[in-house]
């Protein structure tokens, strides 16, 4: 087998990404090629209090095999003697990603789409969610769901393990952390009382998603935070995120673009249920991407950026953290 050289993208802080091509020949003397891709656990940084690649690529392999758009996996590592950390290697995905930065709703290939097809990019991506959120295999739930009492429901689950993870990082809070407090305590006051449990993705959003030519899902990638709950979660996340890359940045969404209240409606009319106030999940979302980004801002300056452009990410955050509680 050869392996060609690996080119790595600009990736996140969650984990180191490579690609590569595989060239072999087979013993029928055929010759085989594939684009494939490295992801290798972070162990020099750290967003997450546990960041395990194998338990990704299973998540992957599970939602697979229920047809949702996720990368074939092609193996897993654990032994960390060959590069360090765990790492998985999955087929390539041919298609095109939104971009965080700058915000897909001002530049790159999206800008350039008309409204209709900004508007089929965003209810296809939707109708994915709904199709992971379908999903009630009792063994994919059970592998996925957070640990907990006897008992406890899956938002009380999720909920336990946003609180561990927020007492792991309260101390590198740097910005916000009295709203963030604050939040944290009308978040667990006023969960909603509802047994629903689904697979919850943790990060969806468009610009975790891979489209085709013809702006259908290709593929769903990052399910680092992959877990069980309502599946308003989720949209509470796609929702939120929205607004971070638009509104608070001081856009306005461009033509095709739903406004929230389009995006729950068209939620529910392709299929997707919701159980509460889609508002509290909003906060839970915002609150989540306020621990992220404080997190990621302590990185970011460590690797070179000045402080006061580090602090915007969880500034940000924090402002929608606050803009939620009044809304409440």
């Amino acid at each position: 087998m050869e392996i060609s050289e690996l080119s790595a993208p600009d990736a996140g802080y969650s984990g180191k990404t490579a690609f590569f091509t595989a060239s072999w020949t087979d013993p029928q003397h055929q010759h085989h090629s594939k684009d494939l891709v490295l992801r290798l656990q972070a162990k020099d940084h750290q967003l997450f209090t546990t960041p395990d690649a194998p338990r990704q690529a299973e998540v992957m392999r599970r939602l697979g095999r229920h047809g949702i758009a996720v990368p074939q996996i092609v193996g897993v590592e654990t032994d960390v003697s060959l590069l360090d950390a765990p790492f998985y290697v999955m087929r390539r995905v041919s298609g095109r990603t939104p971009s965080d930065v700058p915000s897909w709703h001002k530049r790159g290939w999206t800008a350039e789409l008309s409204a209709t097809e900004r508007e089929r990019l965003c209810d296809n991506g939707l109708r994915e969610l709904v199709a992971v959120h379908q999903i009630d295999d009792p063994a994919d739930l059970a592998f996925l769901r957070a640990d907990g009492p006897d008992g406890a429901t899956a938002l009380q689950r999720y909920l336990t393990t946003l609180q561990n993870w927020y007492e792991w990082c309260r101390d590198d809070l740097k910005v916000g952390a009295d709203p963030l407090g604050r939040a944290l305590q009308v978040i667990l006051d006023q969960a909603p009382s509802t047994s629903a449990e689904t697979v919850v993705w943790g990060d969806a959003r468009v610009g975790n998603m891979s489209f085709a030519d013809d702006l259908s899902v290709a593929a769903l990638f990052d399910w680092e935070t992959a877990s069980t709950g309502p599946a308003d979660i989720d949209l509470g996340w796609w929702l939120m995120f929205e607004t971070f890359l638009c509104e608070s940045l001081g856009f306005t969404r461009p033509p095709g673009v739903p406004t929230d209240d389009e995006f729950v409606c068209r939620y529910r009319e392709f299929g997707g249920t919701l159980t509460g106030d889609i508002v509290y999940y909003q906060l839970v979302a915002a609150f989540v991407l306020s621990l992220i980004n404080n997190r990621l801002a302590l990185l970011l300056v460590r690797d070179g950026l000045d402080a006061a452009t580090a602090r915007s990410y969880p500034q940000s955050a924090v402002d929608l953290v606050e803009r939620y509680l009044r809304q409440l």
